[in-house]
């Protein structure tokens, strides 16, 4: 009741502030020396307006009744004032220079030509620079953790993708050992095939060939019992011997080509993969080009169908629900993939620059429109593992629009046509779907 909760000492001249605490008149002064705007009381922080106190003259006399109490007065000292640890004098001075608190005769030895104030005035000073500090600490300490929360939830994300790719690995290297397995069925039964060819083949030869011997052996025989009979009986009937060896048939020879047999990857396997990352496009989608029943992500990249779009609208209701990329292309390769999630059909392709965006007939090559038609039926979420993605490949020079499906990396289609014009990458979501959500993405 009779302490300063500054100095922690006898109130001296005690004062009574707004919120009903006592401090001793320089205490207070000095605490809110500085000070702008509001002014908080050092014990429950209760800002006031202004330097409101009021002088509590019964306090002041109860202090020093208090002070005149032996047992009181021994129980309270003031503090010790520290002293300078060169001179053992008391500290009154702050050397701005040199940031040191200082004695009288410090200044006449070591500090003489430096900026000095007393104490109180240095302390205030510093008091005010140092409460600066705070909330630039706290802000710097709130930013901290709100990268620490973006690195965990960026690790997650990170570990998400990673398992991912698991996943789509892991499901193609399913794929990919079941094509070989049938690729050796298949390469196993046509050699078991082959060896048995062959083997009917060399037994159908050696028959001829035992034959051949047979014939050979019967005329040799037959030429060396001719030749040891008198000259009349060997020129008797000579004339056969000769027209038999002359018109000896030679021994056929057998040619037969092993079949090289080869495990041939699908092309997609060795060329879709390079295919995509040569030719990778980074494609937005046009919200002017956008039909009225569809809603654009700010991103650019991601379109929903929304199914009320104001049922005033006739053209609305009897047109495609599609829309263009904001880029087009007049030459080259290129390659873009789309995912799906959601219910209900949708297409995908490329049309025409001056391709009618509204316009009520359906789209197809003769219109300038080549685009292929799909049906969904997975979950919007899109970390569930449950998408479908297609690839599209466009070959200006070439004249091709290849489709892909991505997950089984399998060729689907190729529309063959003569370019002339700028075309544009098509999406369109099909009426009466549900939730589906169609977004560009690209392999990192």
């Amino acid at each position: 009741m009779a302490s300063c909760p500054i100095c922690l000492d006898y109130l001296r001249d005690p004062v009574t502030t707004e919120c009903g605490h006592n401090f001793c008149s320089s205490c207070i002064h000095q605490h809110w020396e500085g000070l702008q705007g509001t002014f908080s009381c050092p014990v429950c922080l209760h800002h006031g307006p202004d330097r409101s106190w009021k002088r509590n003259t019964q306090l002041y006399h109860m202090t020093e009744i208090v002070q005149q109490i032996p047992g009181m007065r021994g129980k309270r000292k003031r503090p010790e004032e520290p002293l300078c640890k060169k001179h053992r004098e008391g500290l009154s001075l702050f050397c701005e220079k040199d940031l040191e608190v200082l004695c009288a005769q410090c200044r006449v030895s070591d500090h003489g030509d430096h900026p000095l104030i007393p104490i109180e005035e240095a302390a205030a000073t510093h008091r005010r620079k140092l409460k600066s500090y705070i909330e630039s600490l706290n802000e710097q300490i709130k930013d901290t953790e709100n990268r620490s929360e973006m690195q965990v939830s960026k690790c997650s994300e990170l570990r998400q993708r990673i398992e991912h790719q698991k996943d789509e690995l892991h499901s193609e290297i399913k794929q990919l050992k079941n094509f070989l397995e049938k690729e050796q069925n298949a390469m196993l039964i046509s050699l078991l095939t082959e060896t048995t060819n062959v083997e009917e083949k060399l037994m159908e030869e050696k028959k001829q060939i035992s034959n051949h011997s047979s014939i050979l052996n019967s005329q040799l025989s037959d030429i060396i019992s001719k030749c040891l009979q008198i000259d009349v009986d060997l020129l008797t009937g000579v004339e056969s011997i000769h027209n038999r060896y002359d018109n000896l048939e030679t021994l056929a020879t057998l040619l037969y080509e092993l079949k090289e047999e080869s495990c041939s990857l699908p092309p997609h396997y060795l060329g879709l993969h390079k295919m995509i990352h040569t030719f990778q496009v980074d494609l937005t989608l046009d919200p002017e080009t956008a039909h009225p029943s569809l809603t654009i992500s700010r991103d650019r990249i991601s379109v929903t169908y929304r199914t009320s779009f104001g049922l005033h609208n006739l053209q609305a209701r009897t047109s495609y629900p599609a829309v263009l990329s904001s880029k087009g292309f007049d030459a080259g390769r290129h390659f873009w993939q789309v995912e799906v999630r959601g219910t209900g059909a949708w297409c995908l392709g490329v049309c025409k620059e001056s391709f009618p965006k509204n316009a009520p007939m359906p789209p197809s090559p003769r219109n300038g429109c080549w685009q292929l038609q799909f049906w969904a039926n997975t979950s919007v979420t899109w970390d569930s593992g449950n998408w479908e993605r297609i690839g599209i490949f466009l070959d200006y020079e070439l004249g091709e629009v290849s489709f892909y499906n991505l997950r089984t990396r399998s060729h689907l289609y190729t529309f063959s046509e003569r370019f002339t014009v700028k075309l544009m990458p098509y999406f369109c979501i099909g009426l009466f779907t549900k939730s589906l959500v169609m977004r560009i993405v690209k392999d990192e």
